[in-house]
């Protein structure tokens, strides 16, 4: 009996040795995602066409100072050159996070775009929010979504047509 007892105990000695040295490696299981993929106007982060400058294609926001721009009414191809043109209100931002419902979750938005000639502000242009700069960042509460406009400074341009990217980016928190 003795032996049997000193076989198992030395048996359970050499298991809590082998297994205090283990660290975790795996781990799988299936879980189900759903994501819906919806247009710019209707995310959860919504960015809302507010002039016929800026229209939605492929569920994408897109500004289109050109005679392609689908809400074009057949005259007014484009901006000339040497003026500056400011548009107020071209579309807006808007916070719909689900974090809302329970509380304010406010987000911090920043628009920058790259080119040498344009600018960006939020609000008025007579009283902006933010900017008018190339990079703007603002803080966009539930319920109270922020206008975007734009200054296009026309010096010097030649004729044609220009593009570029507009970035925008959104962090939880107010903006700093």
């Amino acid at each position: 009996m003795n032996k049997f007892f000193g076989m198992a105990l030395l048996l359970a000695g050499m298991m809590l040795a082998v297994g205090t040295g283990a660290n975790f490696r795996y781990y799988e299981a299936s879980r189900d995602i759903t994501v819906d993929i919806v247009g710019d106007d209707n995310e959860f982060i919504d960015l809302t066409p507010l002039q016929p400058y800026a229209i939605l294609s492929n569920g994408k926001l897109v500004i289109d100072f050109s005679a392609n721009n689908p809400n074009y009414p057949g005259y007014g191809d484009g901006m000339s050159p040497n003026t500056t043109y400011v548009f107020e209100e071209v579309f807006e931002v808007s916070n719909e996070l689900w974090e809302n419902e329970d509380g304010d979750y406010p987000i911090c938005v920043t628009i920058s775009a790259v080119h040498p000639n344009i600018q960006i502000f939020a609000g008025d242009y007579d009283s902006p929010i933010a900017g008018p700069g190339s990079s703007i960042s603002v803080t966009v509460y539930h319920g109270s979504p922020v206008p975007i406009g734009f200054i296009f400074d026309n010096t010097n341009a030649a004729l044609g047509s220009y593009q570029f990217q507009l970035q925008i980016d959104a962090v939880a928190g107010a903006c700093q």
